[in-house]
């Protein structure tokens, strides 16, 4: 008969980043520390409370940012550990050992990163208030502190939840809210997936991102990045952190150690910065519309007669305009672009560098491979292996 030491069970809908890395990081701890339990998840990684006070495990890891969870466990009397976001107000916090994601710190290291792109305008997309969107007040009131310390006015748009009813009405409003902004602006979006709104509705009215407005986000959810023709820069939650420490406080619970109200606070992982906060704060408005073609048609192959043709002047104007604003020509700028993308998706994905030099506009793989011989010495192949981690900066300048 199988039989483990403990029985856990975990309560999270893992339809979201945020719950996935958790649950990764309680996994790490298992396998790290050899604690002998059995998980209980449901499993299309649904959370039921049905039924929850019949089950007969030893402990619990929750997600304590819904209300529900927390109104289903009041009173229980197993050992729990609440997972969760931070809160100004102690007396918001449960009353259970709990491990939150610093909600201030996620929203400062966004703002300091608008900053040091030079943006001085700055706005918050949020989500409408409800009970189980509480974390979101928390950013929204540290944006507000943040932005009046430094002196600075700051825009806090709610909008209105989406469904397939409301979605066009949705996004109607968030469009006008955009284009009623001051430009260039820097916004911060409560999450990823309401930092993707504001990237459609941008490219709906035509307005440029990042020139016009940067966008960051928070989760660094991949789903969302891939969904948008503009990568998104985001603030990475430490997550999977969290999910160990929470695993460490429980497994102290069932050793009989009294840990009481234990909070921890984990601070972000790090920003992931991409094209969406690449601002350069250009001035020159044919430079602005001629970068703006170049991050959406470069890895097509894209022409620096196109970039001109498109802009509308001819190619001796634009190329001394875009050497005054950017330092280099248009054609390495385009060059830029491919290799940029190109080297990301090395780093990122185990895409074939075959299908990576035709999306990133290469005319064929061995004139890749000769791009990266003349910029890196080694092949596609051998950049691949060899590097790892955060994209650094591929500039080439002439």
């Amino acid at each position: 008969m199988f039989k483990a030491k403990h029985s856990i069970t975990l309560l999270f809908n893992a339809n979201k980043v945020y719950d996935r890395q958790v649950i990764e990081g309680i996994g790490h701890y298992l396998q790290s520390s050899k604690v002998d339990w059995d998980l209980y998840l449901e499993e299309d990684f649904s959370c039921r409370l049905e039924h929850i006070h019949e089950w007969g495990g030893d402990g619990i890891i929750a997600d304590f940012d819904d209300m529900n969870i927390q109104r289903a466990l009041a009173g229980s009397d197993k050992p729990i550990v609440g997972v969760g976001g931070s809160y100004s107000d102690p007396a918001d916090y449960p009353e259970v050992p709990y491990v939150a994601t610093d909600n201030y710190a996620l929203v400062q290291s966004a703002y300091e990163h608008l900053k040091r792109k030079g943006l001085d305008r700055f706005a918050f997309y949020s989500v409408p208030t409800d009970e189980q969107h509480r974390w979101a007040r928390e950013r929204e009131n540290a944006i507000r502190q943040l932005t009046a310390q430094d002196g600075y006015d700051c825009q806090i748009y709610q909008g209105h939840c989406t469904r397939p009813e409301t979605w066009q009405y949705a996004m109607n409003r968030l469009t006008d809210w955009i284009q009623s902004l001051p430009k260039p602006i820097g916004i911060i979006a409560v999450t990823d997936s309401r930092a993707r709104h504001l990237l459609q509705a941008c490219e709906h009215v035509s307005i440029i991102v990042p020139d016009n407005i940067a966008i960051i986000g928070i989760d660094d959810d991949d789903i969302a990045r891939y969904l948008s023709r503009i990568s998104l820069s985001s603030v990475t939650q430490g997550c999977f952190e969290m999910g160990y420490k929470a695993a460490k406080l429980l497994h102290t619970q069932l050793n009989n150690i009294d840990v009481g109200h234990k909070r921890i606070l984990v601070a972000p992982a790090g920003v992931a910065s991409r094209q969406s906060t690449d601002f350069k704060a250009l001035r020159d408005p044919y430079v602005i519309q001629a970068m703006h073609y170049i991050r959406r048609n470069a890895t097509r192959g894209a022409k620096v007669e196109q970039v001109t043709d498109f802009v509308g002047i001819s190619r001796s104007n634009l190329e001394q305009r875009f050497r005054a604003e950017r330092g280099h020509s248009i054609h390495t700028e385009l060059h830029n672009q491919k290799l940029t993308k190109a080297c990301k998706m090395l780093k990122d994905t185990q895409v074939k560098p075959s299908e990576i030099a035709k999306l990133c506009g290469y005319p064929s793989l061995q004139y890749m491979y000769a791009v990266f011989q003349r910029h890196f010495g080694q092949t596609p192949k051998d950049y691949r292996t060899e590097h790892t981690g955060v994209l650094t900066d591929m500039a080439v300048n002439d």
